[in-house]
């Protein structure tokens, strides 16, 4: 089970990450452009879930930034009970994540790639580089 302590401490770890707090909610950008973030659900988000017969997150949900659509609906098909989305992110690359049902080791992986795709290309490539990737 992984916290938002985690994934704070998994986006401060990597290159020009910084947090943010925007509606009361924490968010972390790479280079001023958002990658992860805190997503409480609105009463449409949770009327959208209920009418769908999707359950409700019992703790904290995160924003993740994924490269397109299909990467989105691959992830929310392979796993429904971590992944999901609303109509909210219709059209927007990015996926909702159960924290209280995803492991450490795959948030790490989740927060990375999302990095990887907001960071700006040099530093994205050196940090790869570091990493021996």
């Amino acid at each position: 089970m992984a916290t938002l302590d985690d994934v704070r401490r998994l986006a401060l770890a990597l290159p020009r990450t910084s947090e943010k707090v925007s509606w009361g909610s924490a968010s972390w950008v790479v280079s001023s452009k958002g990658f992860v973030w805190e997503r409480p659900l609105r009463r449409a988000d949770e009327a959208a879930l209920a009418e769908a017969g999707v359950p409700l997150p019992e703790g904290d949900v995160l924003g993740v930034h994924v490269a397109d659509e299909g990467v989105k609906h691959a992830l929310v098909a392979d796993d429904p009970d971590v992944y999901f989305t609303t109509p909210h992110f219709d059209g927007y690359p990015a996926v909702l994540v159960r924290l209280e049902r995803i492991g450490v080791d795959e948030l790490r992986e989740l927060v990375e790639e999302a990095w990887l795709l907001r960071a700006p290309k040099t530093v994205a490539r050196a940090w790869l580089a570091d990493q021996g990737r």
